[in-house]
């Protein structure tokens, strides 16, 4: 995915109450936002951005579009990204979650036919700190450094970004893959762009830990990544009978332990350990990890011009 701080950004689905709420502070801190879609009647222009009714028509109107932002009923998701993809917009950020697997399943077929990225479906978007800001995480808790986060938990991500800056490391780079069974981009991917980023010295990783999406991304960091990587499972840790976390580690937890069945969670974490990956069993091991891990690099450094 290629994102600019002029790249022109869509939102389709504008008059969503989300769309109301973060399209007028994405505009205010700078993303480049011409146009909304919306299938009112008579929809209203909101904060100067034109809003039409087709995309065809935005696209005719403010020239072509780079990225569309989808934040529209989820059973409507799939008519929007074949719209945005026939008008020849090549990225798509799937801010809408619940969206019918079958629906996620054309679109993607039709986005891989036609070259167009595909964030989401259930993303945050995703953010460069006081340099580009696209979905609905809050930037107030970013700032710069150079800690990359990857995560596929629903909301959790501001969290972290918000403990590390209170701990002192900035972040280079935000991506939400989205909280969906069925999804567009995977960890491989921004694993990869993290790995070859200039900015980005570690990466955490925020997963669930009973899904094969985060097996394959523990293979992937053995064989392909160098830079250090932090994986944090929320719930992972939590007491069977006290409900905090990600809701699908909870539930998932609960359910394992009424019926005394063995679950994926220890392969999951001792994939990661061989693949050399730090595990946070907390919120607050995190900046705790990021702090040891960036020492020692500096310790290696000293060494190595004595």
């Amino acid at each position: 995915m290629k994102w600019q701080p002029d790249s022109k950004v869509l939102i389709q689905g504008i008059t969503h109450p989300l769309g109301i709420n973060y399209a007028a502070r994405m505009k205010a801190e700078g993303t480049n936002i011409v146009a909304g879609i919306s299938l009112e009647d008579d929809p209203p222009a909101l904060s100067d951005i034109p809003v039409f009714t087709l995309v065809e028509e935005a696209v005719k109107q403010v020239g072509q579009i780079d990225i569309s932002l989808i934040l529209t009923p989820p059973y409507e998701v799939l008519d929007a990204g074949l719209e945005a993809i026939s008008a020849g917009i090549k990225q798509l950020v799937i801010v809408t979650s619940a969206v019918p697997p079958l629906d996620l399943i054309t679109l993607l077929s039709q986005a891989q036919a036609t070259n167009t990225f595909i964030l989401g479906s259930g993303s945050e978007g995703l953010l460069v700190p006081h340099q580009f800001w696209l979905g609905v995480m809050e930037p107030n808790y970013y700032t710069p450094g150079p800690v990359g986060i990857i995560s596929r938990c629903d909301r959790l991500m501001d969290e972290v970004a918000r403990t590390l800056t209170q701990n002192g490391f900035g972040q280079s780079l935000a991506i939400s893959l989205g909280s969906d069974r069925v999804m567009g981009s995977n960890f491989e991917q921004w694993l990869q762009i993290m790995e070859e980023d200039e900015t980005t010295e570690a990466i955490v990783l925020l997963g669930q830990p009973y899904s094969s999406t985060e097996l394959l991304a523990s293979e992937y960091i053995r064989s392909a990544i160098e830079k250090p990587v932090i994986v944090y499972f929320p719930g992972f840790e939590a007491p069977i009978y006290r409900s905090f976390g990600d809701a699908t580690s909870i539930i998932t937890s609960q359910l394992s332990y009424q019926t005394g069945t063995s679950t994926r969670e220890n392969q999951t974490i001792t994939r990661f350990k061989k693949a050399g990956v730090k595990i946070a069993n907390n919120l607050e091991d995190i900046p705790k990890l990021i702090k040891r891990i960036f020492s020692n690099q500096r310790r290696k450094t000293r060494r190595s011009n004595s």
